[in-house]
């Protein structure tokens, strides 16, 4: 995941399992990748329907959004 920027979404209101693993194939989602590792997917709720920057490169210290880490 390191060095990348964050990915910008529009979600609907809904649980959603952020990739901590960077081994996802759906990222910034969890796809399972996960499994035959130590990192765990960050589950999320979304509310109502909002606009969101998803962290990539795995260094924000507020999962699963952007703080600005990558830069």
């Amino acid at each position: 995941m390191s060095g990348k920027q964050p990915i910008e979404k529009e979600l609907e209101a809904g649980t959603y399992y952020w990739c901590s693993c960077g081994k996802s194939k759906t990222a910034p989602f969890c796809d399972g990748a996960h499994k035959a590792g130590v990192k765990t997917p960050v589950q999320f709720e979304v509310k109502e329907k909002k606009k969101v920057w998803l962290c990539t490169c795995g260094r924000t210290k507020t999962p699963p959004y952007c703080d600005g880490a990558h830069k």
